[in-house]
């Protein structure tokens, strides 16, 4: 939360093996501590290397004139808890959308 309050929340994500290109971003919520992301981005891999590889999918806070601030949620191989349990189904249901909410924490 900035000093007014609120957060200007965006969701990043990463593709494996793909760099710079890789890159992709929400759009930015403007004052809200309750983000709502219905956007949807793809990626074309085999099911057979999915599991070897990490999709990093983070929540961040934009910040004007200084660096922006992770807020929490990160889902993947290397996530724990529920959001592991989120990506093993994701793993596990080829071809079929897997929607979960998760609570974010700023784990700083």
């Amino acid at each position: 939360m900035d000093a007014n309050g609120y957060s200007d929340p965006y969701v990043k994500c990463l593709k494996p093996d793909m760099g710079k290109k890789g890159k992709c971003k929400t759009q930015i919520k403007k004052r809200t501590l309750n983000p709502e992301f219905n956007e949807e981005f793809s990626y074309d891999i085999k099911h057979s290397e999915l599991a070897k590889k990490t999709l990093d999918i983070s929540v961040w806070d934009y910040d004007i004139g200084k660096s922006n601030d992770y807020i929490g949620c990160q889902l993947g191989i290397t996530a724990k808890g529920e959001r592991l349990k989120h990506w093993y189904e994701c793993l596990k249901n080829k071809d079929k959308k897997i929607e979960r909410w998760h609570t974010l924490l700023n784990e700083n």
